[in-house]
């Protein structure tokens, strides 16, 4: 009879266990098939899909067999070296470069290449406070050393080729835009309470000749107010994010005035703190606001399409506390820093596939892992 009893007993643990585990796998699969927020949601067409958080460089980092067997065996965890706070970002060809201002270096995530390294470590390119970056189209990086108060050039291979500026040549250097070409370089000085220096300095490249200045400390049109930061659209027009004013100013290339957009307020389309600014093939315009919590999307002229993000004390997908630094690489990806919570999203164009671009391949692979925090 106890024989018997014990029979039942066994036979039943191994039923719930049988229950557990397939609840389990349900709600593992489940899990797993929760779909990626898309913006601008429901019922609206959506035009981006978020893609991952790039948080480690483990991420991007593809290892050899001999390493692959060696975690099997000793169940060594996957490590890599994190953000510690991110302030701009940018991508060229697959490379996305990472200032962090507590590291004092810039975080390179090489896609294609399957690897990560850091830039700014040696003399004579080392670096001490890395704010706005910015490449040309032969992918070289130029860095802002805010305290330093230069700008230097690394090659595509990180490798140092030349800085200029020093003390004395700006108040508060912040970020930097280059013509295609790399023959040009405008340098936002971002100035200061008690400073006249709230302006755009060009310089010639390779010299680092000082050639105008653009803009003056004021609220008229023309004239700014602590910008922040600056890019160069693909019409050869200077958009600057004009902080102090709550307001994007457009130039030609040699000053001249052409138009501004925007203006303080809590709606879409207006502005509380804008601090990052990026374009697309398209001349679009992407500005980040640290106090909204996202970035909004405009046409050239100024008019409000959509934006991405949410203020959260809470990470997530498209969550953000304080944000910074934004860029749209050549596919039409967006790369978005959330400084407090230490990750770049990235956003894929809706209609573009995830095998697709200079991320597609090793996203789709499985080489890369996306991570989503919470």
């Amino acid at each position: 009879m106890c024989h018997i009893n014990k029979l039942l007993f066994n036979s039943c643990l191994l039923v719930c266990l049988a229950v557990f585990l397939v609840a389990c796998a349900s709600t593992t699969q489940q899990t797993l098939e929760i779909e990626p927020p898309v913006y601008p949601g429901p019922p609206e067409k959506p035009r981006f899909i978020y893609e991952m958080s790039l948080i480690n460089s483990s991420q991007v980092v593809v290892e050899d067999e001999k390493t692959k067997l060696r975690r099997m065996l000793t169940g060594e965890a996957v490590t890599g070296k994190s953000f510690a706070k991110p302030f701009d970002v940018c991508a060229c060809n697959g490379k996305v470069y990472v200032s962090d201002t507590v590291r004092r270096l810039v975080m390179v995530f090489d896609f294609p290449g399957g690897r990560y390294y850091e830039i700014g470590e040696t003399e004579p390119g080392a670096l001490t406070k890395p704010l706005g970056m910015t490449t040309d189209d032969d992918c070289n990086l130029y860095v802002v050393d805010a305290t330093a108060s230069r700008v230097i050039k690394y090659d595509q291979t990180g490798q140092f080729v030349s800085a200029f500026g020093g003390t004395g040549s700006f108040d508060r250097l912040s970020h930097i835009a280059v013509d295609p070409e790399g023959t040009r370089l405008f340098a936002v000085d971002t100035g200061g309470v008690s400073s006249k220096r709230h302006h755009v300095r060009v310089y010639e490249l390779p010299t680092g000749k000082h050639l105008y200045d653009i803009g003056s400390r004021g609220d008229k049109e023309g004239q700014l107010n602590l910008p922040r930061d600056i890019i160069l659209t693909p019409d050869g027009l200077l958009y600057v994010v004009d902080g102090g004013n709550f307001r994007v100013q457009v130039y030609k290339k040699d000053g001249t005035f052409v138009r501004t957009f925007g203006q303080v307020g809590r709606h879409f389309g207006q502005f509380s703190r804008p601090k990052g600014i990026a374009t697309d093939n398209n001349g679009n315009i992407y500005v980040s606001d640290a106090a909204f919590g996202n970035f909004q999307i405009f046409s050239p002229e100024g008019r409000l399409l959509m934006y991405i993000g949410n203020r959260s004390n809470i990470n997530g997908p498209g969550k953000y506390l304080l944000p910074a630094g934004i860029d749209v690489d050549e596919d039409g990806r967006i790369y978005f820093v959330g400084q407090f919570f230490r990750k770049v999203d990235i956003f894929r164009p809706f209609d573009l596939k995830p095998e697709q671009g200079y991320l597609g391949v090793r996203l789709t692979k499985g080489k890369a892992a996306p991570q989503n925090q919470k």
